[in-house]
């Protein structure tokens, strides 16, 4: 049972690491544009929501921090799928042109 536990401790250790190093190559590449700069933004007020999250969870921050986080990460997420819903409309109406 205990080389179990560990078989699976290790497992999820290698899980984790393999996250996190696909987690920071898959960012925006630094200088490509005013996109990036908005991907860059739209990146950071996502891991400030998990650093409250984490915090909350932890105790080592208010409930009003995570709060404020949550729904500023709300904000973005509907701004950045309704700029994705425009991209892929005019895309749609590219394909649609006649040729």
């Amino acid at each position: 049972m205990i080389s179990l536990t560990s078989a699976a401790l290790q497992s999820g250790g290698r899980v984790a690491s393999a996250y996190a190093e696909a987690r920071a190559h898959a960012g925006p590449a630094p200088g490509a544009g005013p996109v990036t700069a908005a991907a860059q933004d739209f990146a950071r007020v996502m891991d400030q929501a998990d650093a409250a999250a984490v915090g909350a969870m932890t105790g080592r921050s208010d409930t009003q921090t995570l709060v404020q986080s949550i729904a500023e990460a709300q904000i973005a997420l509907e701004t950045v799928v309704a700029i994705r819903d425009k991209v892929v409309e005019a895309y749609q109406d590219i394909l649609r042109m006649p040729v």
